[in-house]
């Protein structure tokens, strides 16, 4: 990962019956408390916060106009949810 680097994913549903690709440019990083990319015409911040002996994640993002807020809220809840299960499984 380095400033100006590209981030490209596939999302996807785990039945398949959604899914899309996903290409970002990071513009900022600051190893282990935060990094910034941009996706087109919107950027997120992802902040690793240490509380205790875990780390807080905390997004925060420009929505997009086709979907409502909510939903793109959900998603996001969902992505970091199925991290933290990945994390504490690995």
């Amino acid at each position: 990962m380095q400033v100006g680097g590209k981030y490209v994913a596939r999302m996807e549903a785990r039945d398949g019956s959604f899914g899309f690709d996903f290409e970002a440019i990071y513009e900022k990083i600051d190893p282990g408390k935060n990094f910034v990319y941009s996706m087109a015409d919107r950027s997120v911040m992802v902040e690793f916060i240490p509380v205790n002996n875990q780390t807080e994640v905390t997004i925060v993002f420009d929505p997009e106009s086709e979907n409502p807020v909510e939903m793109q809220r959900t998603g996001w809840q969902m992505i970091l949810n199925n991290f933290k299960t990945y994390t504490e499984n690995n």
